[in-house]
């Protein structure tokens, strides 16, 4: 599956202070994993963004936020962020802080 390459050009740009942040493809699309923690990345058109459990619930109330149900079953902790949710850098920044948040909050893989 294609993934859009402009969301994840932007995403790039958010992290690329970062010394930490390595991208690989995975669900189909692209991933980006500090420390070999999957934060974000890009599906198709969409964002998906690791937020946790805690914060999952509060992440789905969200617009244009809805569950990772990339297997067909619901995937606790993770969200898509439809096109509309992202449209501004501030919107995206948000998210990708979200994400960024989570995984740094895990051990290095």
């Amino acid at each position: 599956m294609a993934y859009d390459e402009g969301l994840a050009q932007r995403i790039r740009e958010l992290l690329e202070e970062r010394d930490d942040v390595r991208e690989k493809k995975m669900f189909g699309g692209l991933a980006f994993l500090l420390s070999g923690n999957m934060c974000c990345g890009v599906v198709g058109d969409e964002l998906m963004v690791r937020v946790g459990p805690d914060a999952y619930p509060r992440a789905l109330e969200r617009p244009h936020a809805r569950e990772m149900d990339f297997t067909g079953r619901p995937m606790r902790g993770m969200v898509y962020v439809g096109v509309g949710g992202v449209a501004e850098d501030a919107d995206l920044r948000g998210w990708v802080e979200s994400g960024t948040a989570f995984a740094s909050s895990l051990p290095p893989k």
